[in-house]
Parts: C-alpha cells; structure tokens; sequence
C-alpha cells in the first residue's frame, strides 16, 4: 500500500495518530497492555504537508508519510476530539504547539517517567492535551496495573529497572489514549 492518503483533507491538526511500532520494546508493550497500538503522535499540518509531532529518540516532528513507513505494515489509526471543532481553536492549536515545543529535543524516556526530564510517546500527547485544553484523554494508570506476566514484558523490565521496579510509578499508556471515550476514529488504513 502507498502512503496511502487518498484522504488527506480527512486529516487536522491535533488528531492523534496511533501505529505498531517495530521497535524493540513494541512487543513488551503491546502484551502489557494488551493493545497492537504501541505508538502514537499528534498530527499538524504545515501549509501543504502533515508532520506528526512524536516523542523518539528525540522528541520531534516527523513528515507523516515517513511516520506511516515506519510502522509495522504500513498500518494506522486517526483518532480526533469528539468537540474538536470547539475545542482546537486556531488560539488552543497555537498553544498545543508551543506546550509542544518545550519538549522538542527532549530524549525518548526508557523508564516511563512522568517527570518533564525525559518523555515518552503517550506521555507527550497527554501532557499537551492536558496542558492546552484542560482535557485528559485516557486514565493514568500505574506501572503495576498492567500485564507484568509475560516473559518478553519480564525481560524489558528486567533490563531497564533491574530488581527496582517503579510499580506506582503514574503512566499512560497508548492503549488509554486509544481506548478513551472522548474520542472517534476517523481514518483507519
């Protein structure tokens, strides 16, 4: 499949994005939380071009085309507010970008920190909603509210916390976001 938007006016900005990621800690993840989702960003539109704004290695914004790429299959989900026409406003996008840009730069967090040191991919995308908007999209949970059983999840943990491991350490996980009721799909590819 192409890039695959045959529907790209379907797209706006503040939409969330979500894919499989392929790295090494996308298995863990998606066991943990029992969800094929284990990334997500926040898509923004550049005059002609759609960027998605994502916390890697570091937090930055990525071409949406090479952000599809490099998921697993090609495959994604566009998820949007339910009253985003009232919520986003020109002002509110305005002011999620500027939220986002304090992270810009900031390294990828292995340990799901909820500190502003580090940040992970659902970490950003919750923080900027929450920060511009006053809505929290998907329940935090707690490191030990999620599947710890399995043994791929038991060696990422082993690996990155050793024998200490921050179980109410707040996290949100892409799942929670994916999962939230204040939102609606509006592209599946």
């Amino acid at each position: 499949m192409s890039a695959g938007f045959h529907s790209q006016n379907e797209l706006q900005d503040g939409d969330i994005i979500f894919q499989t990621s392929t790295s090494s800690q996308s298995k863990a993840i998606q066991l943990a939380t029992k969800s094929k989702y284990s990334h997500i960003g926040i898509i923004y539109k550049q005059e002609a071009d759609y960027y998605v704004y994502e916390a890697v290695q570091p937090v930055k914004l990525t071409p949406l085309n090479e952000w599809i790429n490099r998921g697993k299959g090609e495959h994604y989900i566009v998820k949007r507010l339910k009253n985003a026409t009232e919520v986003l406003t020109t002002d509110v996008l305005e002011k999620m970008k500027d939220i986002g840009e304090k992270y810009r730069g900031k390294d990828y967090d292995l340990y799901f920190e909820w500190s502003d040191d580090r940040i992970y991919c659902s970490e950003l995308v919750w923080k900027i909603y929450k920060e511009a908007t006053g809505i929290e999209i998907g329940a935090l949970e707690k490191l030990s509210d999620f599947d710890l059983s399995s043994e791929i999840v038991k060696q990422k943990i082993k690996e990155r916390y050793g024998a200490n491991i921050p179980l109410n350490e707040q996290v949100i996980s892409p799942t929670s976001i994916y999962d939230s009721s204040k939102l609606v799909t509006i592209v599946e590819k």
